[in-house]
């Protein structure tokens, strides 16, 4: 960025944004609400990464953001011309992520009960990773039923949200921490 960069435009104070190719929307549109969870998903997989975790995970969830990046610039063009210049979500990107979780769950044991999220503090900031993430999820099914939407992102997504369920009871594991299943009163 040049010296002469701010980060201040004042083109949103009366509550309009810019979509990537100059059209003009409110900030409470379902385009803007879906890439804005996406946004809040990747900031909170910044924190789970800052976590005292296994370099391979950092070395994961950092490449998640950079994907999230990705999908939020797709999210905010409007249409084909804008999405044409712009990086793109792939197949092989998903199966990254389901190779993942079949490395982990391989150390794991299986699951016989539903599990209460937590176990420890960077497993609990999975869990709300996960939850942030089925609401950006919601967010991009909605803005589906306005606008086209590849459908590689709602895929990714859904998957990425596996991802951070399995992620959280690994370090789990790893931190020494305790699943607690959930025992349904009856």
């Amino acid at each position: 960025m040049s010296e002469d960069f701010k980060i201040y435009t004042r083109t949103g104070d009366a509550g309009e944004t810019a979509l990537i190719g100059g059209e003009r929307v409110l900030k409470n549109h379902p385009r803007i609400s879906a890439y804005g969870e996406v946004d809040e998903l990747k900031s909170w997989i910044g924190l789970i990464r800052d976590q005292e975790l296994e370099i391979e995970h950092k070395r994961t969830l950092l490449e998640i953001q950079d994907r999230l990046f990705t999908i939020e610039s797709q999210l905010a063009a409007p249409d084909e011309k804008a999405k044409s210049m712009l990086p793109k979500i792939f197949e092989s990107d998903i199966t990254r992520l389901e190779l993942e979780i079949d490395r982990m769950n391989e150390s794991l044991p299986p699951l016989s009960t539903f599990i209460l999220p937590g176990g420890c503090f960077a497993a609990s900031l999975c869990h709300v990773g996960r939850t942030i993430c089925r609401r950006a999820e919601r967010s991009i099914i909605t803005l589906e039923q306005h606008a086209e939407v590849d459908p590689i992102l709602i895929k990714y997504i859904n998957r990425l949200s596996d991802y951070l369920f399995v992620l959280a009871r690994m370090v789990t594991k790893e931190l020494e921490g305790t699943e607690t299943p959930w025992t349904p009163r009856r």
